[in-house]
């Protein structure tokens, strides 16, 4: 008898597993569930920017003028640390570009700001000033360094969007 009851409790173990089993494939196939992002939030970043014009020791740059469907989606201003200043933008082709201000030391803030994308020796004239190329493994960037602080446009974006982002930048 004890070898029957043995057989009987592994039979109704796979039965369980699969009834189970069934249940779960039930749920996946005919229960809805989306598996798209979620939205991403726009940000009002106006306050912020009107704080660190007055607190930053340098002029801080913005977009003006840019199309609708870039959405600012974090803003931040440490006066704190090296007059900090951070946009960032989701480009309407899904990519990241942010703008970062910082009057800390160039080189280690360009290599935080752009997740050490290294120098190209490249410029690109952008308007009336000259941007200089960084490329790395996660973003890329144009760096403009100026007398009292360092703007860094990066991002996953392409160049021709960092160009973008850098070309709409106003200080007033």
């Amino acid at each position: 008898m004890a070898g029957m009851k043995g057989k009987q409790t592994v039979r109704d173990m796979i039965l369980s597993l699969g009834f189970i089993g069934l249940v779960a494939g039930f749920i996946y196939i005919f229960i809805p569930h989306d598996d798209s992002e979620p939205p991403i939030k726009r940000v009002d970043y106006a306050v912020e920017l009107s704080t660190a014009r007055r607190a930053a020791s340098y002029p801080v740059a913005a977009p003006e003028g840019l199309a609708a469907d870039w959405k600012a989606t974090s803003v931040r201003f440490r006066g704190d640390s090296f007059d900090a200043w951070h946009l960032g933008y989701r480009a309407p082709d899904g990519e990241y570009v942010a703008v970062e201000q910082s009057t800390r030391r160039p080189a280690v803030f360009i290599a935080d700001a752009s997740q050490d994308a290294r120098d190209t020796s490249k410029t690109q004239r952008i308007g009336d000033r000259t941007w200089q190329r960084y490329e790395g493994a996660k973003y890329d960037a144009l760096v403009l360094k100026e007398k009292g602080a360092t703007t860094v446009v990066t991002g996953t974006a392409s160049f021709g969007r960092l160009a973008e982002m850098a070309g709409a930048l106003r200080t007033s």
